[in-house]
């Protein structure tokens, strides 16, 4: 009945702080939503769909080929005049394709392609993501058009030993139940983020009790100092799993509505994002409950707290993805408990992994949760001698 009773002031206090509130659930949702849409075209960029002409000056088989294939990928080219230049600079399209003479015979050869034979002239505004994605893109397809080459001349050459080769090699894309896009990325990366920042709400109204004097009494009436910071803790658990539904239902519901891809849900190991998301609530809780025993003023609360949640953001990968990170920066934050908790969530939601698979990053929440609660423990302690 006492642990009852605390919960339930716990709970009113939290109800009635309204910027608290918004803190907790509008700043991540508000977060998924603007990182999500400017980030859209960072995991799949359009460059198919670029207005483009194409010029083809060799008029061979293998340019012809070639033609056919980046009209199946990017449509139908736009028709221009020899002289293309004012159509590119005036923006009728992005950038022209030239395929000079002797490019199918350049393909077709052996030797080293004597000087260029395919040219791609871009607008001058062109993105630079645009611009280095088309330009992959026709290495790739030029490259590939001279490996098949090569091999089918190879393979006149030696007859079966080809074949033979070729039964000894194998390759193949690794295939995964979604794609990575920004929705895919932003949504466990700012659930995570959410879901510590309940330091904030809890350091406040620890600083309030403490200088109202509601500890103090408590304290006299004999309430164990465990039941005290458990009545803390367990309510925010369920302002966590509030949290993460509504972080998943805005990816699942609410971004396809406003131009972005949809969070994949199907098929994903639903024990292994509820054990991630339990692990990552324990140490958000024990985090906050750490630093609330710590400090001893309001502004100490809120520099504290929100500076802390910020490094291990940045630090983490929540703000940049990790793979965009220099070597450096992405060996210091596999020290972010921010980074393990995202890890986790993306090996569920991204990779396909189970519940053994997240194991490592569970672990790694609960040592990190654990000496959290144990150093709260000690500060209250300390504190309320």
């Amino acid at each position: 009945m006492m642990l009852a009773a605390l919960i339930r002031k716990e709970l009113l206090a939290l109800i009635r702080d309204p910027h608290g509130l918004v803190a907790l659930f509008l700043m991540p949702v508000a977060f998924i939503i603007i990182m999500s849409l400017a980030l859209k075209d960072y995991y799949s960029p359009q460059t198919r769909t670029l207005p483009y002409a194409l010029l083809d000056r060799d008029g061979g088989a293998q340019a012809q080929t070639l033609a056919a294939q980046w009209q199946a990928d990017h449509g139908t080219p736009r028709q221009v005049p020899e002289e293309w230049r004012p159509a590119l600079l005036s923006g009728q399209v992005r950038y022209v394709l030239t395929i000079e003479p002797g490019f199918s015979e350049a393909i077709a050869s052996p030797a080293t392609p004597p000087g260029v034979k395919v040219r791609m002239l871009a607008d001058p505004g062109l993105e630079h993501a645009l611009f280095r994605g088309t330009e992959a893109e026709l290495a790739a397809a030029v490259g590939e058009l001279r490996a098949n080459a090569i091999q089918e001349r190879f393979m006149g050459m030696v007859g079966q030993g080809a074949n033979a080769i070729r039964n000894l090699v194998s390759a193949e894309r690794v295939a995964t139940r979604v794609r990575p896009t920004a929705v895919q990325q932003n949504v466990p990366a700012w659930l995570v983020f959410g879901m510590f920042f309940v330091v904030t709400a809890i350091a406040s109204l620890f600083v309030q009790e403490a200088r109202d004097g509601t500890l103090a009494r408590l304290q006299a009436i004999g309430v164990p100092r465990r039941i005290q910071i458990l009545a803390k803790a367990l309510p925010y658990l369920g302002v966590n799993a509030v949290q993460a539904a509504l972080m998943l239902a805005v990816g699942v519901w609410l971004m396809p509505l406003l131009g972005g891809e949809a969070l994949q849900l199907a098929g994903i190991d639903w024990v292994a994002l509820l054990l991630m998301l339990v692990m990552i609530s324990f140490a958000a809780i024990g985090f906050a409950l750490a630093i609330a025993c710590l400090v001893r003023s309001h502004a100490q609360a809120s520099a504290l707290g929100a500076t802390c949640n910020l490094l291990m953001a940045a630090i983490g990968g929540i703000m940049v993805p990790t793979f965009v990170m220099p070597a450096a920066m992405q060996a210091a934050a596999h020290w972010s408990p921010m980074n393990w908790a995202l890890e986790g969530l993306l090996q569920v939601l991204l990779r396909s992994g189970d519940t053994l698979s997240v194991l490592p990053s569970a672990g790694k929440l609960a040592a990190f949760a654990a000496l959290m609660w144990l150093a709260a423990t000690l500060l209250f302690r300390r504190r309320m001698k």
